[in-house]
């Protein structure tokens, strides 16, 4: 049985350099492989956002609305991570 379909993309000039140079540079064997470990990468981070949006961000929402949490203004979550605030 095949695991693998056969695909035909369309990138732009930018893109289709960046994985010839890395298929160039030895970091990988063939065009696929840049593609398919990029897309793994992407899977993965996917799957860390979806993580801690169910574990972190949804309890403490769920908190929020029980009125157990008053939660934070945006400016304050600035604050806290050190941001500077837009000027508009």
């Amino acid at each position: 049985m095949r695991t693998t379909q056969p695909m035909s993309i369309t990138l732009p000039n930018q893109l289709a350099d960046l994985v010839t140079n890395k298929v160039a540079s030895g970091e990988y064997a063939s065009d696929s492989e840049v593609v398919r470990g990029r897309l793994r990468e992407l899977l993965a981070r996917d799957c860390a956002v979806e993580t801690w949006l169910r574990e972190k961000v949804v309890p403490e929402y769920d908190r929020v609305l029980a009125g157990e949490s008053e939660g934070a203004s945006s400016d304050e979550l600035r604050t806290r991570l050190g941001l500077k605030l837009a000027r508009r």
